[in-house]
């Protein structure tokens, strides 16, 4: 998760298990827009065999986002968009059913429409041999015969309408969907894995999973350079203990997270 970062650093800021794992949020966002219902994610799911769900140390039994949904009276019937920045697993995986050994996870949210850059959708289906592995070949077919997938390449969808600006980045992988969401506080941006968390925010510090490390700093670099003029904030999906912050700027020019707001802080 940090790349050539050595352990001695990123340690300061996560403590490994004995295995050499760290905790990890897999989180979405739920935006209501009217009479709309539009999910940011969906994050990576209980679809996992056994094996794979202690391999990536996915500790919960049930299916943690629609029980989350659930908490707030909806069900995932009642999502009208789900938006996807990319199709890795950890971000895609909860639009499948849970496990079971009788039958095929299935794909869920039959009334919505989902968004996806083009150029993340074409590398999901056609992917590189080093990052195969983070695809779930199921759910590409699943979306595709859903009649319902929307692979967008503009900076505006017609899908989301006004109040949502798309952008892209290419660092981690093709074609990375960044949606911008406009809120009376400013904007918010979904930064998906261009940012995953707040030590992210430092701009050396990138992952061993991103395709193109230098280009993902520069993506990085302008991204919180536009949102520090803007007062924008960023939201995380795999911080496991803030959820969203503005972003500073200290004396020697290094980015960092402030005015950051938990799961539950953002939930009150």
């Amino acid at each position: 998760m940090f790349g050539n970062a050595p352990k001695a650093l990123w340690t300061r800021w996560i403590e490994p298990d004995d295995r050499n794992r760290i905790g990890l949020a897999c989180r979405a966002l739920l935006v209501r827009d009217g009479d709309r219902n539009i999910l940011f994610e969906t994050g990576i799911g209980v679809s996992f065999p056994p094996k794979l769900k202690d391999r990536f140390g996915i500790i919960e039994a049930e299916h943690v986002l629609l029980e989350s949904l659930a908490a707030v009276g909806l069900s995932h019937s009642d999502i009208d968009v789900v938006v996807l920045s990319h199709l890795h697993f950890d971000h895609a995986g909860g639009l499948l059913s849970a496990w079971s050994e009788h039958d095929s996870p299935r794909l869920l949210f039959p009334n919505a429409t989902f968004v996806v850059g083009q150029r993340a959708w074409e590398r999901a289906r056609n992917p590189h041999f080093r990052d195969r592995a983070s695809f779930l070949p199921d759910l590409n077919a699943q979306l595709e015969a859903s009649g319902r997938l929307v692979a967008e390449s503009g900076d505006t969808s017609e899908i989301l309408g006004d109040g949502y600006r798309l952008r892209y980045s290419d660092g981690h992988t093709p074609g990375l969907l960044l949606t911008e969401i406009a809120t009376d506080d400013g904007p918010v941006v979904f930064a998906a894995d261009l940012i995953p968390g707040t030590p992210w925010v430092h701009l050396p510090i990138t992952m061993g999973y991103d395709r193109y490390p230098e280009r993902l700093i520069e993506e990085k670099q302008d991204l919180l350079t536009d949102l520090i003029k803007r007062g924008g904030r960023l939201f995380y999906t795999h911080d496991a203990g803030c959820a969203i912050s503005a972003i500073g700027r200290d004396e020697r020019g290094r980015f960092h997270a402030t005015e950051k707001r938990s799961d539950a802080e953002l939930n009150a």
